[in-house]
């Protein structure tokens, strides 16, 4: 039973486009979805945009206001593995590695067109 539990938690994108400000995902379930690519960025996980534990030591993120052209923009989406995507912006931030775990919790979320 657990191990069905697992399972049902590690779903896999079978394929994910980019239209416009929008990034489309199908899941290997059924489950389809879009989410703002401003909603993507701006739930980056990498630790210079959330900020990271180091023993007892919490580290803030880095919040700059300033607005870099390419900020909500992506340049390419890199496989790692079989567990997540990279997503490379076009501001240069390449840092961000979204686990299937993640982004499905994220499309979920943020969807504007969720559908099974």
């Amino acid at each position: 039973m657990l191990l069905l539990t697992y399972l049902h938690f590690s779903m896999q994108p079978v394929e994910i486009t980019r239209k416009d400000n929008e990034l489309f995902i199908i899941w290997d379930d059924g489950f389809s979805s879009s989410i703002a690519l401003e909603d993507l960025r701006k739930n980056c996980p990498c630790a210079l945009c959330r900020g990271e534990e180091i023993g007892t030591k919490k580290t803030k993120p880095i919040k700059l206001d300033v607005f870099k052209p390419g900020v909500f923009e992506i340049d390419k989406i890199e496989p790692i593995g079989n567990y997540a995507i990279n997503i490379i912006w076009k501001d240069g931030h390449d840092t961000g590695i979204y686990s299937f775990e993640f982004l499905r919790f994220l499309t979920e979320t943020f969807s504007k067109t969720a559908e099974i």
